[in-house]
């Protein structure tokens, strides 16, 4: 199934028809030598979840639910290229059925800001490296925005919408994996993200709200900072958001 024999993403995929989390099983392959690489997909999550501890809802056998577990030496400040290699993976591998934004920190929207992917990296630090991690992907496929629940599909849409025809998920899948290898290559190989990655961005120049560890900041939306954080232009000063979550985009202030 999809998978890559002699590549270091997606060596080998382990289907699940159920699966509490895809996350957490790529976390425990880890421990086996050859975990590393290992692509964990599921039909359906149970426990699925996105950032902040939130649940991630996709019915069965519609959507792509993988995570991939890898093994790493990177510095704890490059931890982050991580999360922009897989949002920059997704958004290659779906080129041919839609053209996505990355959404920070963790989304990839369409040009109107409808929701089409999460991602969710966890890592694992030792020190001052990063030793490991897990990069969770989540795509809506084939899950008809007529089909979603009102409140989700106000504000989310599929691939399948977008192309106006059903996506392949195993197609998508080698496509996801394939181009995940080689981000991963280029962080490895020391190939900052950042230019790209911002290049991508939906939300700069949008007046947005974010909620922090903090408070809620109210700004305009600026460049993606050396750090991975969002630089944020607000009524009396700049600042760098290095976590947080956008919960509101206004939409009057959105560029073209």
């Amino acid at each position: 199934m999809a998978a890559r024999p002699g590549a270091r993403v997606g060596h080998t995929v382990e289907h699940h028809d159920e699966i509490g989390s895809t996350n957490d099983r790529a976390r425990a392959a880890l421990a086996d030598p050859s975990g590393n690489g290992l692509a964990v997909v599921a039909d359906r999550q149970l426990a699925g979840r996105g950032r902040m501890g939130r649940t991630w809802l996709s019915p069965s056998g519609t959507n792509l639910l993988v995570s991939v577990g890898l093994r790493l030496d990177l510095s704890i400040e490059r931890a982050w290229w991580l999360a922009a290699a897989a949002a920059l993976a997704v958004r290659e591998a779906a080129a041919s059925a839609a053209q996505l934004a990355v959404r920070w920190p963790n989304d990839m929207v369409t040009s109107d800001g409808l929701k089409v992917a999460g991602l969710l990296t966890e890592t694992q630090v030792e020190g001052e490296r990063v030793v490991g991690a897990v990069i969770g992907i989540g795509i809506n496929v084939n899950w008809r925005r007529s089909a979603m629940p009102p409140d989700i599909a106000l504000g989310a849409t599929s691939l399948a919408d977008l192309a106006g025809a059903p996506v392949d998920r195993l197609e998508l899948l080698s496509s996801v994996l394939a181009a995940l290898d080689g981000e991963i290559r280029q962080v490895e190989g020391g190939v900052s993200p950042l230019e790209r990655f911002q290049a991508a961005s939906w939300l700069t120049g949008r007046a947005i709200e974010v909620e922090t560890p903090a408070g809620r900041l109210i700004g305009v939306a600026g460049e993606i900072a050396d750090n991975g954080g969002l630089i944020l232009d607000g009524p009396t000063l700049r600042t760098t958001v290095s976590v947080g979550e956008v919960i509101r985009v206004h939409p009057q202030a959105a560029s073209a």
